[in-house]
């Protein structure tokens, strides 16, 4: 079988299985199977698959027919220009999460923030992304799961930042020291308990722990807005993703605590509110 043939065989079995991007999909899985660039595939397509490689191909064709996501396969996606190691302890990273790093990276550069608090940092996206284009910072980041900080702690070191992050198992502010942090940042389970077995069946294979935001998905907000002023400096900033409709909930979270100035929010590429930010009054 050719390349070209191998990749249209997977790209329809995704496709009839109504798997997202099945065309997409299809060509990253043999970039990953060959170990080979997206240009290489456009030029040698017309080139004989080794059969064990083919048997490879199709075998994780069919794992993600059945919900299994292409990263957990690969290990691998791509976030704010870097490459980051992912497995089925952590969240995959979201395009949309890029909306909250980005904006935190502007708050942070404008008043030359020296530390600052990432909450439930899972694979350590938001962290290591902002230890990369911020000069000068020290950053801790935090999660509840063992597994999901060695993670962050792989995506660190291999982006060269490990150095500029302090790694703490917690629940929330539970083992962090009572010091103040110019920013807290946090992308936390926000899905309500009951729509996530609604979910398509790949997001359904990630783990609960992050997808879970309690029954009204608003949980993590409540304590994060309420205990986090406790962390923040005078002027201090927080910085949160959001569900797509919850930028009225949590708007009302953080105004009914008195102890937060003006709030505003920014889109993601769909243009639903994606982010929620405030600043101590």
């Amino acid at each position: 079988m050719l390349i070209k043939e191998a990749i249209k065989k997977g790209m329809i079995e995704l496709k009839v299985n109504n798997i997202e991007n099945p065309n997409l999909k299809a060509r990253l899985l043999m970039q990953y199977i060959l170990n080979k660039s997206r240009q290489y595939l456009l030029t040698h397509d017309d080139e004989e698959l080794p059969r064990v490689q083919e048997q490879e191909y199709l075998k994780n064709i069919k794992k993600i027919t059945k919900g299994t996501p292409l990263q957990h396969i690969t290990h691998s996606q791509e976030f704010m220009k870097m490459n980051f190691y992912v497995n089925q302890e952590v969240l995959i990273p979201r395009p949309d999460t890029e909306v909250l790093v980005e904006e935190t990276i502007k708050i942070a550069k404008q008043m030359k923030a020296k530390k600052i608090l990432d909450l439930c940092t899972g694979s350590g996206v938001i962290a290591v992304s902002i230890a990369k284009y911020v000069e000068n910072v020290e950053i801790t980041a935090i999660d509840i799961s063992e597994k999901a900080l060695r993670v962050a702690k792989l995506n660190a070191k291999n982006n060269e930042v490990d150095d500029k992050i302090i790694f703490i198992k917690s629940d929330l502010f539970e083992n962090v020291k009572k010091e103040k942090y110019d920013i807290i940042v946090s992308n936390p389970p926000y899905i309500k308990r009951d729509i996530i077995k609604k979910l398509d069946k790949e997001v359904q294979n990630e783990p609960n722990i992050a997808l879970d935001g309690g029954y009204d998905g608003l949980d993590f907000y409540r304590r994060i807005v309420s205990e986090g002023f406790d962390y923040l400096k005078y002027e201090g900033y927080l910085c949160l993703e959001i569900g797509y409709d919850q930028k009225e909930e949590v708007t009302n979270i953080i105004k009914e605590q008195e102890k937060y100035g003006y709030i505003y929010s920014k889109k993601d590429l769909n243009e639903n509110d994606r982010v929620i930010i405030t600043q101590i009054k």
